[in-house]
């Protein structure tokens, strides 16, 4: 194998490919990134058996070949090497299938590699009919959601984003048991397979930080997603067992609805929360008497806050409930608009929370208990 090509077109691919390496992997080969070269172009590859990345990189003016091969090499060693370099231009050539030698004009790394056929077999299989999103409205989706899945192992399910996909609607889901976060897409081209999958949380947010802004094929398996964009493939396994039905927890009827500016609540929630003793479970009290909200907290060894805002509601009923200030402002984070309304069901029931100007995004709060 022997390359010549620019820094910054190989540190971009490197780069993505380094968030699937695997630090505490019992197999060598996946402690590596696999070069392989072609006259067509260099593939990347990286994985740790959660996640499998891979670019390509298409013979292109940055780039000269010649001599085609393949070789794993250390990925935390050849992603320094790459960075720290100050040249504009790289040179890679493999000797004896595992040693290789990274030079520029004014320094050269000789690097131990392992041989090609020590990497697993990996399978980025494709099917015939992928469900095709815009990246920006998946990223959206996912930053939308993502924070309300569980970091609790012992229910892993609950630790995955939960992709519903039928016909042209698009519905993604994230609880923790405390909390629901659901935002429904409208795909232009409709699925001609109904799919109820969980795709762990923590991959899919990986996998939204690389992808550029592009047109995002979904191939999806029995126990396998691979996301396809441009010129990298993004494979992650699904976390096996039966989601939640979280439309059971979304109520039917309200007790009262109240308009509020976002912004104006998000920051009084975030100034009474300064005095709550528990950082876990910031417990806050909302009340409302007529057209002004009340926020309080307090605490035995602390002290007590308590704040006011104008709100509009749509009936003259009052209601009083306890909640998490936390997951109410991170519910109220993920919103861009400037109001929203909050729906009330009653003080033990849970609280709906929707951006007056994008309804299909919902966030649920479920209230807490203070006697």
């Amino acid at each position: 194998m022997k390359i010549i090509i620019k820094k910054e077109l190989l540190l971009e691919n490197l780069n993505k490919v380094s968030k699937a390496l695997s630090t505490k992997n019992l197999v060598p080969a996946l402690a590596g990134i696999k070069f392989d070269l072609t006259n067509d172009g260099l593939t990347l590859t990286a994985s740790d058996n959660d996640i499998t990345i891979q670019t390509f990189i298409p013979k292109n003016e940055d780039m000269t070949i010649n001599e085609e091969g393949s070789i794993i090499i250390q990925g935390k060693y050849i992603l320094d090497i790459v960075r720290k370099i100050p040249d504009n231009k790289i040179n890679l050539e493999v000797f004896d299938e595992t040693q290789i030698i990274i030079s520029t004009d004014n320094s050269e790394y000789n690097l131990n590699g392992i041989n090609k056929r020590d990497y697993p077999n990996i399978n980025l299989e494709e099917n015939q009919n992928p469900i095709i999103i815009d990246s920006k409205e998946l990223k959206k989706m996912v930053n939308q959601t993502a924070f309300a899945t569980s970091q609790d192992e012992s229910r892993p399910q609950l630790t995955g984003l939960n992709f519903k996909i039928v016909g042209n609607e698009f519905e993604c889901n994230a609880t923790d048991s405390y909390r629901l976060a659901r935002k429904t897409l409208n795909l232009n081209i409709p699925s001609s397979e109904t799919f109820n999958i969980v795709v762990p949380g923590k991959n899919i947010v990986e996998f939204v930080k690389i992808v550029d802004d592009e047109p995002i094929e979904l191939h999806i398996f029995n126990n396998k997603i691979l996301f396809k964009a441009n010129n990298m493939l993004f494979q992650s396994r699904l976390i096996n067992g039966s989601y939640p039905n979280t439309a059971n927890l979304l109520p039917k009827e309200s007790l009262v609805k109240v308009n509020v500016n976002i912004n104006d609540l998000y920051n009084v929630i975030d100034r009474v929360s300064i005095l709550t003793s528990d950082k876990e479970k910031n417990i806050v009290t909302l009340e409302t008497n007529g057209d002004t909200l009340i926020m309080r907290s307090s605490s035995v060894e602390i002290g007590r806050v308590e704040e006011k805002m104008t709100i509009i509601k749509d009936n003259d009923v009052d209601i009083k409930i306890s909640f998490s200030a936390k997951f109410m402002m991170d519910a109220l984070k993920v919103f861009e608009g400037e109001e929203a309304t909050i729906t009330f069901v009653g003080e033990v029931n849970p609280i709906i929370v929707q951006d007056n100007v994008e309804p299909n995004l919902i966030q649920l709060v479920l209230p807490i208990r203070t006697y």
